[in-house]
C-alpha cells in the first residue's frame, strides 16, 4: 500500500513538470544580433565551458599549472578581440558582466600562480560560474531576422 501512494505520489509531480515548463515565460532581455555577431557571441561562451572544464579538471589532479594557463586565456585579453561593432551592439549590462567574468579569470590566473591554493581556485570558480548563471538569467541572444 506504501509504495503504491508514493507511486501515485511522483507520478503525479512528474506529470506536472512538463506543464510547468511549457507555461513558463521567458521573461529575459533580448539581445537581437547578426548572425556573425551572435555565433562570435555563442563561441566565446563555449570557450567559457572549455576552459572551466579544463580548470576543474586540472583542479582535480592539482594542476595548478594548468589551471592558471587556462584562467589567463579567459581574462581581459580575450575580451580585446571583439569587434568594436559588436562591442557597441551589446547592452551595457551585458558587457559589464562580460568583463567582470573576464577579469575573474585573471585574478585566478594570478592567485593560482602566486598561491596555488586549489581550493581558493575552486572557490573563484564557483564565483565566476554564478556570474555566468546571473548572465544567462537575464538575457537571451537573438538573431536578426531581415
Amino acid at each position: 500500500m506504501y509504495m503504491k501512494r508514493i507511486t501515485c505520489l511522483f507520478a503525479v509531480l512528474f506529470a506536472s513538470i512538463p506543464i510547468a515548463v511549457a507555461e513558463e515565460v521567458d521573461t529575459r532581455a533580448v539581445i537581437q544580433l547578426s548572425p556573425q555577431h551572435r555565433a562570435l557571441v555563442l563561441t566565446e561562451m563555449r570557450t567559457f565551458l572549455s576552459g572551466l572544464q579544463q580548470m576543474t579538471d586540472a583542479l582535480s589532479r592539482d594542476d595548478m599549472e594548468t589551471v592558471t594557463r587556462e584562467a589567463r586565456t579567459l581574462g581581459t585579453s580575450m575580451s580585446h578581440h571583439m569587434p568594436a561593432d559588436l562591442k557597441q551592439a551589446l547592452p551595457q549590462g551585458f558587457r559589464k558582466m562580460g568583463h567582470t567574468v573576464h577579469s575573474g579569470f585573471d585574478q585566478i590566473a594570478l592567485d593560482a600562480e602566486s598561491l596555488g591554493d586549489s581550493q581558493h581556485t575552486l572557490s573563484q570558480l564557483g564565483e565566476t560560474l554564478s556570474r555566468c548563471v546571473a548572465c544567462h538569467s537575464a538575457y537571451q541572444i537573438r538573431e536578426i531576422k531581415n
